[in-house]
């Protein structure tokens, strides 16, 4: 009987052991973390609707990769008057040149977490009027002219169109910023909304 007794209390302990040491582990199951992607090459290129071989890039670079300094622009970006464009991107993590990671590709299978926002010197373009969706301002945000829209039907950016002014302009701004936005973008989510992936401002002439 005694004997039963002891085999009976040090199952009871093995159990109680085992269940504390379960919930321990539960407790200590350490969150799913969001990827943080690294860019360092981003190209711009502005596509002229009516013709395709009239191509313009402007380029950003990340010198050291992962290091201090941020992505630096190479290039400003001159677009003709009264023309009509297309701007995609190449957007690229290239710190194993043998195997570059296309991020573009990333933010499109995610687009429900990313969002483009823009800025530009007031009536650059007469299509889309105004200075951008930059400034906070939401109400703005379909006056771009995004392409691409994610699975709820809110827009993205990895396409756009846009049509110059006819008036000349020179050391005019074109800004592009990248909003991470998991698990907090809308119809009316802004750009103080989520993580900034990249801003970058570019000058702008038309001419």
């Amino acid at each position: 009987m005694l004997q039963n007794a002891k085999k009976y209390g040090m199952y009871t302990l093995f159990l109680g052991g085992a269940l504390l040491t379960s919930c321990s582990d539960d407790d200590e199951a350490p969150e799913p973390e969001n990827v943080v992607e690294v860019f360092t090459h981003v190209t711009l290129i502005f596509t002229n609707v009516g013709d395709a071989s009239d191509v313009v890039t402007a380029r950003a670079v990340d010198p050291d990769g992962t290091g201090v300094d941020e992505l630096q622009i190479l290039d400003s970006i001159t677009l003709a008057t009264g023309t009509t464009y297309t701007l995609n991107y190449d957007i690229f993590n290239r710190l194993n040149p043998s195997d570059p990671e296309d991020i573009g590709a990333e933010i499109k299978a995610e687009d429900d977490e990313h969002q483009f926002f823009f800025g530009f010197t007031n009536n650059a373009f007469t299509d889309p009027v105004g200075d951008g969706n930059i400034d906070g301002n939401t109400a703005g945000t379909e006056a771009i002219n995004y392409i691409d829209r994610d699975d709820n039907g809110d827009p993205v950016g990895l396409f756009t169109i846009w049509t110059t002014s006819t008036t000349p302009l020179s050391n005019g701004r074109f800004r592009v910023r990248l909003q991470h936005q998991p698990d907090v973008k809308t119809s009316t989510s802004g750009v103080n909304d989520g993580d900034t992936d990249f801003d970058l401002p570019f000058v702008l002439n038309i001419e």
